[in-house]
């Protein structure tokens, strides 16, 4: 059945606004925009009538065009796709469809071989294939890179037609970093392709910077009013010439690099070049070296990468460090898996030991933010000098250590030991050269509670800055578990624990301390940065002054799963989120 333009323009614009989901459509607000699009394209501004929408709804509905449009009234009011991916845009082509594009195939083909088409060559051969796949039902001879979960191409068609018009937009936009939508007017000046991702490059003001906006983050697409402002034609074209990709740092300048790559990927580098300023610099043994001059962004970092041991980054050197830094924490997040079938017998080596110890389960990147809070928080307070060395309710001063620590491996080891447990407890302490000590054999006796309050079986308060001391009774102790988060590596020379396996399952006399000390033989728990070691708190330790010289950062944490009788409240109780 033929249609008429003005009908397609009607048809598409009712598909646009049904495939907004964040708007609610009157028949009233689809007539308006039906006669704001006839307008826009067609030059028509005698509107559209009721009666014309409703028949182009009932058309879109019916089989007659192969549409089937899924299109439903909602309280009686409003129009909307009751299938929330469906669009006119991905129905099959008809016959009549088909002799056309055949028609304009044949055409195209007439220009081949001449400079100006030569962009096209690669494109006829895609749509000749369409045309045979639809009408043979054959598979498909060329196979298009494609997303099927694209979002946002919808939007290009507006966009593009907005740029030759010169016309601004008012765009309802939610960034990937941003909580809710933002609506501005925005001036399009360029659209961009890249990695079957679209962008659109424009700016808000005229002397604002350009701003980039990826298509699948916009809400919605309305004219607006306001002059179009003018661009500097030779800015965009050269916008995105000094990247590889589409992020730009406006303003700096390229600077080059240079790559090796190995020789079986050096004719897959030569054949398609990495940029378009990409020249051979020499050949070796090695391979060949390749200069680049771009900016450093996000897509020239994945694209080196993505060679993976193929290709050496040799200048600039902050380029280098950054992809060193990359790979290694590439290879620790393989590093950092966790062996489950051997943390299920933690539990019970913690009741026969008293202690177990567990490499890898930090990333180096992990324990690199964690020790960069630290040391800002202890130079934000350099006049406490308690706080130098040993940070008390670490997790109510430095809240966001708390991702950190409790990461999925952590989480993972404690649901394994026993899954109510919470924390009750976190401090953190060091032992540099300019304060090193050594503490003599002990069991940890002691919890942190709110108040003091008067409870049987609790004994030997004491006043600890904004809470408690307390001994609790051996049930409690016995309950608990004690965590101990090495930011360096430990080891004997720098005052790692010593433990007495065996000797956590009550409260010791000094008697009974100093017989098992001076009759058994002691374990030095040696624990590598990013390693943990578990710890019943009643387990006699000790451990010796660094010989070294180096730091021994331990974040202490303890974990409960009762609570405690009476009144008495744990000082630092924190659930452990899921």
């Amino acid at each position: 059945m033929p249609v008429n333009r003005n009908a397609l323009v009607r048809y598409k614009t009712i598909d646009n606004c049904l495939r907004n989901r964040y708007r609610l459509w009157t028949l009233e607000d689809l007539i308006e925009a039906c006669s704001d699009a006839l307008y826009e394209y067609e030059g028509i501004d005698k509107g559209v009538s009721r009666r014309t929408v409703q028949m182009d709804i009932q058309m879109m509905r019916s089989d007659k065009l192969g549409y089937h449009a899924p299109i439903i009234v909602k309280d009686k009011k409003y129009y909307t796709y009751e299938d929330p991916d469906y669009t006119i845009t991905n129905i099959p082509l008809t016959d009549q469809d088909l002799g056309k594009l055949t028609e304009v195939v044949d055409i195209l083909k007439q220009f081949k071989g001449f400079t100006h088409f030569q962009e096209l060559s690669g494109m006829v051969q895609k749509l000749e294939d369409k045309i045979h796949v639809s009408k043979t039902k054959e598979r498909p001879v060329i196979d298009i890179e494609k997303n099927e979960n694209l979002k946002g191409l919808e939007h290009i068609d507006p966009l593009y037609q907005a740029i030759i018009s010169k016309k601004c937009i008012e765009l309802t936009y939610q960034s990937f970093k941003a909580r809710t939508s933002n609506t501005f007017v925005f001036n399009p000046a360029l659209l961009k392709e890249f990695r079957n991702r679209w962008f659109v490059l424009g700016k808000k003001k005229s002397k604002d910077p350009f701003l980039l906006l990826a298509l699948d983050r916009i809400e919605d697409i309305r004219e607006s009013d306001q002059p179009c402002i003018s661009f500097d034609e030779a800015s965009i074209s050269n916008f995105f010439k000094d990247v590889v990709g589409v992020s730009v740092n406006n303003g700096e300048e390229p600077q080059e690099v240079k790559l090796l790559i190995n020789h079986s990927n050096a004719p897959y580098v030569l054949t398609k070049p990495i940029h378009h300023s990409q020249r051979l610099v020499e050949k070796n043994d090695e391979g060949i070296v390749i200069s680049l001059r771009v900016q450093h962004n996000f897509e020239l970092e994945r694209e080196i990468l993505g060679f993976g041991d193929y290709v050496k980054v040799l200048a600039p050197s902050r380029l280098r460090s950054r992809i060193k830094e990359r790979l290694a924490h590439a290879v620790d997040l393989y590093s950092t898996e966790l062996n489950k079938s051997r943390i299920k017998h933690f539990g019970k080596k913690l009741e026969a030991r008293g202690t177990v110890t567990v490499n890898h389960v930090y990333t180096r990147k992990e324990i690199s933010k964690m020790g960069s809070l630290l040391h800002h928080y202890r130079s934000a307070n350099p006049s406490d000098n308690q706080q130098v060395y040993a940070i008390r309710g670490l997790l109510g001063k430095i809240p966001e250590l708390r991702v950190f620590l409790l990461n999925r491996n952590m989480k993972y080891i404690l649901s394994n030991i026993d899954g109510n447990l919470f924390l009750t407890k976190a401090l953190f302490f060091n032992k540099p050269a300019q304060s090193n000590w050594y503490v003599t054999w002990h069991q940890d006796k002691t919890i942190n509670v709110l108040e003091k309050k008067k409870t049987e079986g609790f004994n030997g308060w004491t006043k600890k800055e904004d809470h408690y001391g307390v001994v609790p009774p051996e049930e409690i102790l016995r309950n608990t578990l004690t965590v101990r988060v090495h930011l360096d590596d430990t080891t004997e020379e720098n005052g790692a624990l010593k433990v007495m396996s065996g000797s956590h399952n009550k409260i010791l006399t000094d008697a009974e301390v100093d017989l098992i000390t001076g009759n058994g033989i002691a374990s030095t728990i040696e624990v590598m940065s990013g390693g943990i070691q578990l710890m019943k708190p009643l387990l006699l330790h000790a451990s010796s002054k660094t010989t070294n010289n180096r730091n021994r950062r331990v974040i202490h944490l303890e974990f409960n799963s009762v609570e405690l009788p009476g009144d008495l409240k744990w000082a630092e109780k924190e659930i452990i989120p899921g």
